[in-house]
């Protein structure tokens, strides 16, 4: 394929969340939404993320469009491995090896969050669908600049639930992120409609 020969470039980039690096390449990396791996029984579909899940460090992978974020353990300091692990994944990628072979399961599902934007059921109110709507456009683009994603979870009683994904689960800034960012977003767009938000 044509892609091939298009010079593959990858950088690092520090996230809000200082256990968590975002490696960003100039090309798609998986044609999903989305997909999250938490060990590496699940990164079975993704050789690249079995691969570095045999770095003693790598606690979580996560992969969407054209990055991936690697949550670490605090066994090491970023700067000591940042260099290794960017030069690890463009070798991959030069090398012409496949980034994921399966499609992710449905496991948000079976969570009770969000799936993708185009698998929300159409039982959904006129509001969850304004929200997830709100959250699409104006909030994930947001989060993934941050190396993370959000996903519509459930509103009850005017408070909007939500998962935080990637390099925003487990942000010390999360929460003001929640508080400040996405419940004004949403308050201001759906006035008398939404008290607060919170993470699942």
């Amino acid at each position: 394929m044509d892609i091939q020969r298009v010079p593959i470039s990858i950088y690092a980039e520090m996230t809000p969340n200082p256990a968590v690096m975002k490696f960003v390449a100039n090309k798609r990396l998986v044609d999903v939404d989305h997909v999250e791996f938490q060990n590496i029984e699940e990164a079975a579909i993704s050789p690249l993320a079995t691969a570095l899940f045999h770095f003693p460090f790598v606690k979580e992978v996560f992969m969407s469009g054209n990055f991936i974020a690697i949550h670490k353990f605090n066994v090491v300091e970023w700067e000591t491995v940042t260099q290794e692990i960017r030069q690890f994944v463009l070798d991959h990628l030069q090398e012409g090896k496949p980034v994921l072979t399966g499609t992710p399961a449905a496991k948000a599902t079976a969570d009770h969050s969000a799936p993708a934007k185009e698998a929300v059921p159409a039982s959904l109110g006129e509001i969850e669908t304004r929200i997830i709507d709100i959250l699409e456009e104006y909030v994930k683009p947001a989060v993934a600049q941050d190396g993370g994603n959000i996903a519509f979870v459930a509103y009850e009683d005017k408070v909007v639930k939500v998962q935080l994904q990637g390099a925003c689960a487990g942000c010390p800034s999360s929460t003001l992120t929640l508080q400040q960012g996405i419940k004004n977003i949403l308050q201001r767009m759906l006035p008398t409609l939404v008290d607060d938000v919170v993470p699942v």
